[in-house]
């Protein structure tokens, strides 16, 4: 099948193309980009440097995948893009390359970007995700299949967003979520199950109450996180549960803490106590637990 290619499209040097791709009015593909077969790509849609889309993916208008990431420390060496298959990339969607020589941002198959998400350089994405409009993600943020992030969530660099993991709306993310978790908040923390997202995905009530118990002994045991794996790895047999300890275990931010933190009691909180300084007139400075 023939490449359609719009004649106001720009396309630059040694550009590979596959079959069927249909390629619309003020398109850019620049030096070296690949594409696969049976992409579309809506008018004014710029791959950059460096870019490779697999087959049977969607650019809508205006998505700028590819280009120059925003970091100080960038340098100008090759980096690169990498997308799947059947992903659909929404209006205006922004998906930065790599920031150091060599390495890449990497998105993987049938993900949904809606309009305006941002990706920043070296994320990596897994499959099946679904990021809403305006959730932006700093640069090397990992989000794993299936997680849901809402509209205008902000995501820290070098956090990880676990397995079927859902953010609430307009939450701020500068912890790691682990697998299965509901999250919300300023700062985000979890909130219980993705109860819904557990059933759609097909686990059996076996599997869903092993994943609950293992909730419980991280976030409402009293244990530390050290003990909370432990006792986890010693109670709970499904590989799905592994899930949850490996976002734990390979987390170097520490993982958000369970809701009501605040108010928890004594050793509820996975997080240490803050301490806030405060000052009064009457009696000095001193330090308040909250």
């Amino acid at each position: 099948m023939a490449n359609t290619i719009h004649p106001s499209a720009i396309i630059g040097k040694r550009v590979q193309l596959g079959d069927g791709n249909d390629i619309g009015p003020g398109c850019v593909l620049e030096e070296g980009v690949v594409l696969g077969s049976r992409n579309r790509l809506w008018m004014n849609v710029y791959l950059g440097f460096g870019t490779t889309l697999g087959d049977e993916n969607q650019l809508h208008m205006g998505a700028v995948v590819g280009h120059l990431p925003q970091d100080h420390a960038f340098t100008g060496a090759p980096s690169y893009t990498r997308i799947g298959h059947r992903n659909t990339v929404r209006e205006y969607v922004t998906i930065h390359r790599g920031a150091t020589a060599d390495s890449s941002t990497i998105v993987g198959d049938e993900n949904f970007l809606m309009t305006g998400a941002h990706l920043g350089h070296n994320c990596r994405v897994g499959h099946r995700t679904t990021l809403v409009n305006l959730a932006t993600f700093a640069g090397h943020c990992q989000i794993d299949d299936g997680a849901i992030v809402s509209g205008m969530v902000v995501v820290h660099q070098f956090v990880r967003i676990g397995t079927l993991a859902m953010i609430s709306g307009l939450s701020a993310v500068n912890k790691d979520v682990p697998a299965f978790m509901l999250c919300g908040g300023r700062p985000a923390v979890i909130q219980g199950l993705n109860v819904v997202g557990l059933r759609r995905a097909g686990l059996t009530a076996e599997v869903r109450e092993e994943i609950k118990k293992a909730y419980k002994l991280l976030y409402r045991s009293g244990l530390n996180v050290a003990h909370a794996v432990e006792a986890i790895e010693r109670e709970c047999r499904s590989p799905q549960v592994h899930a949850i300890l490996e976002v734990v275990k390979q987390s170097t931010r520490g993982i958000c803490a369970g809701i009501g933190a605040e108010d928890a009691e004594e050793g509820e909180s996975i997080l240490p106590r803050k301490t806030m300084r405060t000052t009064s007139a009457e009696t000095g400075e001193r330090e308040t637990e909250v």
